[in-house]
């Protein structure tokens, strides 16, 4: 037998109105990371609005996002900000919070961290956006909020787990089942490539690395 083909249309459109073209609580996911009114230079969307406009937009399309999900569906929700305006993230979730979502986990999306080793060499991986300020240090991480209904939804949590470093944790522990995999927890580090290194691949001036998705997925 074989499997059936799945036609897939995009379609270019207000979310808001596109959303509203789906069923009720027929949405497993959502995984999104709309503009942070940080002034970015989008074609078709000003990034400067006022606090409040900026605001009640958001709360316009999280409304159809909670119409449309279902009742154990998971909405990750990926934000950035900036020292002059460092509020935007949590006074967003704020809002969704009042009416809309609970927070279930907050995730670390790590762009970019340096270690120490044993030894005491230090290494540095990942990319960031360097800031030439006297006020402020760069900015290397940005938030995932996992937002759902009612702060119940299962997740798997090994599904992006990881190896455990001292292995006789896994005769130790009993919840391990004797599998050498442990929950990675909300620091994700995911590198992105640098602008230079996907320049021809670049229509958007904000994108996001895929794995930063395939990681919702997974989890969920």
């Amino acid at each position: 037998m074989k499997p059936q083909a799945t036609e897939f249309i995009l379609k270019v459109r207000d979310c808001v109105k596109g959303m509203r073209e789906l069923d009720a609580e027929s949405i497993d996911l959502v995984v999104t990371s709309p503009p942070y009114n940080l002034g970015i230079n989008y074609k078709n969307y000003e990034d400067t609005r006022t606090r409040t406009d900026y605001l009640d937009w958001c709360k316009e399309w999280a409304k159809e996002i909670k119409r449309v999900l279902k009742p154990r569906g998971s909405f990750f929700l990926n934000l950035g900000a900036c020292p002059s305006n460092p509020l935007i993230p949590h006074e967003l979730v704020v809002e969704f919070k009042k009416n809309l979502f609970v927070l279930q986990n907050t995730f670390h999306w790590i762009k970019s961290i340096t270690i120490e080793t044993k030894e005491g060499q230090q290494i540095s991986t990942g990319h960031f956006k360097p800031l030439h300020s006297h006020r402020y240090v760069n900015d290397c991480h940005e938030y995932v909020f996992h937002l759902t209904k009612d702060g119940n939804t299962p997740l798997d949590r090994l599904a992006i787990g990881v190896p455990y470093s001292d292995k006789s944790n896994i005769k130790r522990w009993a919840h391990t089942k004797g599998r050498d995999l442990r929950c990675r927890g909300n620091n994700w580090f995911i590198p992105y490539k640098t602008i230079v290194s996907r320049s021809k691949q670049r229509p958007h001036p904000a994108t996001f690395p895929t794995e930063l998705a395939v990681y919702c997925i997974r989890v969920h």
